[in-house]
């Protein structure tokens, strides 16, 4: 749909069938657990700045290409809350995470995704570190990974109100809600608080902002990934200039880049 509609119209908030809105820029994408043509009529008669672009239903599963299942990353188990039964798998053997990804597009299997939570395991296993701050949290899977994975203090920011609502229930859902505090802001807003790593699995124009920051040289380490080639380098191009240590480059699959780094 063209135009933002804030998830607390009038017209969405007491529907049981709303799942929630992903705002981008200009658009609004509304989710539903079943069709609402008519409160959708209803939303472009009260918004006369909106239009309509598409309409598409999916399961599950399609909107997120890939199946909903257990899965492993390092040491972590990851599952959705209707697979609990088989996280009693090897309970002894990995540190378990619920992750319910709602609508947020990402059931967390994805390289880069990968790739943030193996370095993060490495840092807070090797390293002296207590605090992390997670920009653009989307589920919250690196908030709830870095915290289980020994990080007392998380921060977990997203621009986006859907994703702060998927992050804060995965939150819960873990029993982290001493560790982890969830925000909506961009992060520019809480680039300057103090934290040990600073991790960000996000867009190229938000992050090439992101580390023109102030606060982003008063970290310790930086994890930077979904990024593709090009804007990889244009980042390790606009790092040079900064009193850092490319400690990692990882590119597993040939397609998306994650760097790790080190504040001198």
């Amino acid at each position: 749909m063209e135009g933002v509609i804030k998830s607390n119209s009038s017209q969405l908030g007491n529907n049981s069938d709303f799942l929630g809105n992903w705002v981008e820029q200009d658009s609004s994408f509304l989710f539903f657990s079943s069709p609402c043509d008519e409160l959708v009529k209803a939303i472009l008669f009260h918004n006369e700045h909106a239009k309509l672009i598409d309409r598409y239903e999916m399961t599950f599963e399609q909107w997120h290409g890939d199946k909903i299942e257990p899965y492993t990353i390092g040491n972590l188990f990851i599952y959705p809350p209707w697979e609990r039964e088989k996280s009693l798998i090897e309970r002894d053997k990995f540190k378990h995470i619920t992750l319910d990804p709602g609508v947020v597009f990402g059931t967390g299997k994805h390289q880069t995704t990968e790739d943030c939570l193996l370095i993060l395991h490495d840092l807070l296993k090797n390293k002296n570190i207590s605090s992390v701050m997670d920009i653009g949290s989307g589920t919250g899977l690196l908030s709830v990974g870095a915290a289980m994975l020994g990080a007392s203090k998380v921060l977990s920011c997203d621009f986006n109100f859907l994703a702060v609502k998927t992050t804060l229930r995965n939150v819960r859902l873990n029993s982290l809600e001493a560790k982890i505090q969830v925000v909506q802001a961009k992060g520019e807003e809480f680039i300057n608080l103090n934290s040990d790593i600073l991790v960000t699995n996000i867009h190229y124009d938000v992050m090439k902002d992101i580390i023109e920051e102030k606060g982003f040289l008063e970290k310790k380490w930086f994890i930077l990934s979904g990024l593709l080639r090009t804007q990889t380098n244009k980042i390790l191009s606009s790092l040079a200039n900064k009193p850092v240590t490319i400690v990692e480059h990882r590119c597993l699959d040939g397609i998306w880049n994650t760097i790790l780094g080190k504040i001198n």
